[in-house]
């Protein structure tokens, strides 16, 4: 059975506005603990691990595993490119020098690949709430537990800062 989690945040400049909108959300009915409003002295919020939070990882070893694979066809090209050219270093040692190239053709694809999988494909919300933080903003996170809970939240937001975009 899944469980119903969302977070419904605004980006405010001024702290009276947040706090106004952090006591309509809990007159309604919100309780004060997945109410948050962060600043810049604000402690950074406690982390809770969800199933999905080893994403980043299988990502990174997917993507590194095909770089190592594309590095290593590349780097077996070069090794043929170099042979054809007949350069010294296959003359001084032609059964490590072949090898050296691959392992470093592997090694630079798996280097990359791991660092294309550890790219950010999206900004997650803790990313766009410090940035907001550093630039002088304030902003309030609300977590909701029910689909009628988000809808209430979202529109004390709404009316609050204007329109709102959901990023699911």
């Amino acid at each position: 059975m899944e469980t119903y989690r969302h977070y419904v945040s605004g980006v405010f400049a001024h702290r009276d506005q947040a706090e106004k909108v952090v006591s309509e959300l809990v007159v309604a009915g919100l309780p004060l603990e997945r109410v948050h409003l962060f600043d810049k002295d604000s402690a950074p919020p406690a982390h809770t691990s969800t199933e999905s939070s080893d994403v980043v990882l299988k990502d990174i070893v997917v993507d590194g595993a095909i770089g190592t694979v594309v590095g290593t066809g590349v780097g077996a090209l070069l090794t043929v490119a170099m042979v054809a050219a007949n350069v010294t270093l296959f003359v001084a040692s032609p059964l490590i020098a072949p090898l050296v190239m691959l392992g470093w053709g592997a090694g630079i694809g798996g280097f990359v690949g791991a660092s294309v999988g550890a790219a950010e494909k999206a900004k997650p919300l803790s990313a766009l709430v410090h940035d907001a933080i550093v630039n002088g903003s304030l902003v309030v996170v609300t977590e909701t537990l029910s689909a009628e809970e988000t809808e209430s939240a979202a529109q004390i937001f709404k009316a609050a800062v204007g329109d709102y975009t959901d990023a699911v």
